[in-house]
């Protein structure tokens, strides 16, 4: 028997011929109870499977993605698990946590604060590489060698940042509509000046369009899909263009979609998840 490491079950549905379930625990980085959602394919029954990490975007829950991107019948299909955790500790009680939609709850933006109130449990950058896969690979039938790791708008951002900042780490990682370059947006410079302080300096290790720059590990093949009517787009929250001119300077190869006529929302997402876990699984199966 794997140690359980107190999981919780939450809730478990049969999907797609395999299960989507939902679990709780005590997270030692957050110090709060914690939810994270894990589909399991039909293959996870008899063999060993990779594991994709989903990261989602502002105010989302671990429920957003799973009952809205219709990612279950391709993870079936190409035998991948996908964790999708929560974005930011929850009922930590800090003064300011609720205040607004785009700071504290619902919007860890997947850095390790350092500033107080939030250094002691706004740790979601080492939360989502290092404890929740330790707890994933010791509870589930992974292949911890194999995972790749995806992302919406403040996930995206999340995930192209664990890519470029543990090479080798994630075989694959893409993203829908990311912040690309979080110290340049009006997003990104709040919550990294509440988060990590007032010196510029420091927030460059949580930006991927800085990261992309001095990036010199195994080559990283980046999806990256973009919805042309997205109000954040227009807004320059996401900023694609600097990412992409970044990493055609340093040779990393990205394949960038604007997508006509959609917006920032799940509809999206909906529509190009497949072609994501398509990419993921030519990485995570190899």
């Amino acid at each position: 028997m794997r140690s359980d490491m107190s999981l919780t079950q939450v809730s478990s549905n049969k999907c797609a011929g395999g299960f989507q379930k939902v679990f709780e625990h005590d997270s030692t980085e957050l110090k709060c109870k914690m939810k994270f959602a894990v589909f399991l394919p039909p293959k996870a029954e008899t063999d060993k499977c990779p594991v994709m990490y989903w990261l989602s975007g502002l105010t989302c829950t671990e429920q957003n993605f799973i009952t809205k991107a219709g990612s279950q019948l391709a993870a079936a299909e190409h035998g991948i698990i996908i964790v999708a955790p929560d974005t930011s500790p929850r009922g930590c009680n800090i003064e300011g946590e609720d205040e607004s939609w785009d700071f504290g709850t619902g919007a860890g933006f997947y850095v390790d604060a350092t500033e107080d109130p939030w250094k002691t449990n706004y740790r979601m950058y080492s939360y989502v590489t290092e404890e929740l896969p330790k707890l994933i690979n010791a509870n589930f039938p992974t292949d911890p060698d194999r995972m790749s790791v995806c992302g919406h708008s403040m996930g995206g951002h999340g995930a192209l940042i664990c890519a470029l900042k543990n090479p080798g780490k994630y075989k694959a990682v893409s993203a829908f509509a990311p912040i690309c370059n979080p110290m340049q947006c009006p997003w990104g410079q709040k919550a990294f000046s509440g988060y990590l302080g007032s010196d510029r300096s420091t927030w460059e290790v949580y930006d991927a369009t800085v990261l992309a720059g001095s990036y010199s590990g195994p080559q990283l093949d980046i999806l990256i899909d973009q919805g042309r009517d997205d109000q954040f787009l227009s807004a320059s929250q996401l900023l694609p263009d600097n990412l992409i001119a970044v990493c055609s300077e340093n040779k990393i190869p990205v394949v960038f979609r604007l997508q006509p006529g959609y917006d920032h929302s799940y509809f999206f997402i909906y529509s190009f998840i497949n072609d994501h876990i398509k990419h993921h699984a030519k990485y995570l199966n190899a």
